[in-house]
């Protein structure tokens, strides 16, 4: 179990690179977003509201190592902001991606002076400002402010929608959640936006010079030096900010230059066309910037496997895999070395190569539903075989055999609807079932065990059925497998067939091979009896070596697969 752990850790270490950052510090900023966001909404209801408000909002943001991990987010993604605008090549491939970068590199300078004028002046010269001390200085002190804050609210908030609508676009259940998101999306910055404008008549209506008194005090606001230092700060920042900027401009054109004077290469497509680009670049960046369709689900971010290509010819001078393409490359089970990924791979040197996928587009030539291109996520495989198909043919008329086989499918599809599986492939008397396509992690693979419960006790009515033609039962062997896995359209033209690719079908595959040797009706890998809630106890263990893998496999027995169905509705009586 300790290796296993090990090999998990390792695995998730290995997928971790800069886009993975840059979603985890954009993660924290839209949550701060959205808590300041429902604070000001809360101006909808009185100030009294907002002071309440603002109470929970800083005692959780202000907290010490909320805090710490809060600013080292916002360091992290302005630096990753100002490294994507160095280090991205092309910018036609999509309006959405220039149009956050530039938002994002635009939000700092524009809240800058807000964040130095609250948080700053708190700590150097303990300043307390909080809603009517801002509500003043931008209703009444400074109502040209009015429209930059209105200005950043909305930039800061499409950029995180942007944000979450790349990362999760590709996730299973984001055509289910696509509405709610739309209206969150819609309602929170609207009611945000409102409870400042209400807030900010609140605060008209109740001016006054006691007013003032009350909340303009030097104590809350401070004085005019201290403002000016303040605006010092402010200025060192933005010049330093514009800086960075410009060095980022800066080395691009150096980049250019360098590359124009190391020399051009040309990329064959193994179709007769050729390119001729500068050294430096991406297989993918030399596609689109000279139109030749290429495909790529995630947008060129090493998440998918989409853009694959194989070498033609010696791979051997080519740079080797970074940690994040061979992560992606391993995730699809392949060690091939003349296999990479186009985003990744950049060629010193002429290259030939061709596609692994075609790029789909429909006929009004926009990209067809990605889910069809191809996807990545977490699926349940389930293979079935049945068990002397060839002896059985041998004595039979070939149409008697091709009902009894058909009947057998039959039997085991029947059993895979039920559970809301997809029978997916069928090879000779075997076949392919996947779970988990509109479904959590965890009820797949409690789909995929009752389902094996099921496929046995219709099998056994089968037998009875024919109990009169057979010299002996029909007997099956069922692997069960889960992990990551690339779904889509594979095949040709009006050939396409909607399936899945990746190790864990194949290791699924082996394990139902297993079934002779271990002499049982099931095999299973520990980590689908794990994710679906079994005891470590429920079934024999055994330590198995999957052809094609280094490492041994912890997977478990079933003798009789319909001693499953007693097991799964008896832990699903005790989480009841």
């Amino acid at each position: 179990m300790a290796t296993v752990s090990r090999e998990r850790i390792t695995t998730l270490l290995r997928g971790i690179s800069a886009r993975q950052v840059r979603l985890v510090s954009g993660v924290i900023l839209f949550a701060y977003l959205v808590s300041h966001f429902l604070n000001h909404a809360l101006g909808n209801i009185s100030l009294e509201a907002l002071a309440t408000g603002v109470y929970i909002h800083t005692a959780f943001w202000q907290f010490l190592p909320v805090t710490i991990l809060f600013y080292t987010a916002c360091l992290v993604h302005t630096a990753l902001g100002i490294w994507a605008l160095y280090e991205r090549r092309q910018f036609r491939w999509k309006a959405i991606e220039p149009l956050q970068l530039a938002l994002g590199l635009s939000i700092p300078m524009l809240i800058i002076a807000h964040v130095i004028g609250i948080r700053l002046g708190q700590t150097l010269f303990g300043h307390e400002r909080l809603y009517p001390q801002i509500l003043f200085l931008y209703w009444i002190w400074a109502p040209w402010r009015i429209w930059m804050m209105l200005a950043v609210m909305t930039i800061a908030w499409v950029h995180g929608c942007i944000g979450l609508y790349l990362w999760l676009r590709m996730r299973a259940f984001y055509k289910r959640a696509a509405p709610y998101l739309l209206a969150a999306a819609v309602l929170i910055p609207t009611l945000s936006m409102l409870g400042f404008y209400q807030s900010g008549r609140m605060v008209i209506e109740l001016d006054s010079d006691e007013w003032r008194a009350e909340t303009q005090s030097v104590r809350q606001i401070g004085t005019r030096a201290e403002a000016r230092a303040l605006d010092r700060i402010t200025d060192y920042f933005l010049f330093g900010y514009f800086g960075l900027i410009g060095i980022a401009l800066l080395a691009r054109g150096a980049r250019a230059i360098n590359e124009r004077r190391r020399g051009m290469i040309n990329l064959s497509y193994g179709n007769g066309r050729t390119v001729r680009v500068p050294k430096g670049l991406s297989v993918l960046e030399a596609s689109l910037r000279n139109n030749v369709p290429h495909a790529s689900v995630c947008g060129g971010r090493a998440r998918c496997s989409t853009c694959r290509i194989r070498i033609i010819g010696d791979c051997s001078d080519l740079p080797r895999p970074s940690q994040r393409e061979a992560f992606v490359l391993g995730r699809v089970g392949t060690s091939d070395p003349s296999i990479r990924l186009a985003c990744q791979l950049r060629p010193p040197s002429d290259l030939s190569f061709f596609q692994l996928f075609l790029p789909h587009t429909s006929a009004d030539g926009h990209e067809s539903n990605p889910t069809r291109i191809g996807q990545e996520r977490y699926l349940v495989s389930l293979f079935v075989d049945m068990r002397g198909s060839t002896q059985l043919a041998e004595k039979r008329l070939p149409f008697d055999t091709v009902f009894i086989v058909n009947r057998f499918l039959g039997a085991v599809s029947q059993a895979v609807l039920a559970c809301a599986g997809m029978p997916n492939q069928f090879v000779g008397d075997g076949m392919l079932a996947l779970f988990g396509l509109s479904t959590s992690r965890q009820e797949a693979c409690r789909q995929a065990l009752r389902a094996a419960a099921m496929i046995a006790a219709n099998v056994e009515e089968l037998n009875r059925f024919l109990e009169h033609d057979l010299r002996e039962p029909i007997r099956f062997g069922i692997g069960i497998n889960g992990g990551e896995v690339i779904v889509g359209d594979i095949g040709y033209r009006d050939h396409m067939v909607f399936t899945a690719l990746g190790d864990p079908v194949n290791v699924a595959a082996r394990l139902q091979d297993m079934t002779k040797s271990l002499a049982c009706e099931l095999v299973i890998s520990d980590e689908v009896r794990e994710t679906a809630g079994l005891d470590a106890d429920a079934l024999p263990v055994q330590e198995v070596t999957i052809r094609g893998r280094n490492e041994p496999m912890i997977v478990r027995t079933v003798t009789d697969a319909r001693t499953l169905s007693a097991l799964i509705n008896g832990e699903q009586s005790e989480a009841a």
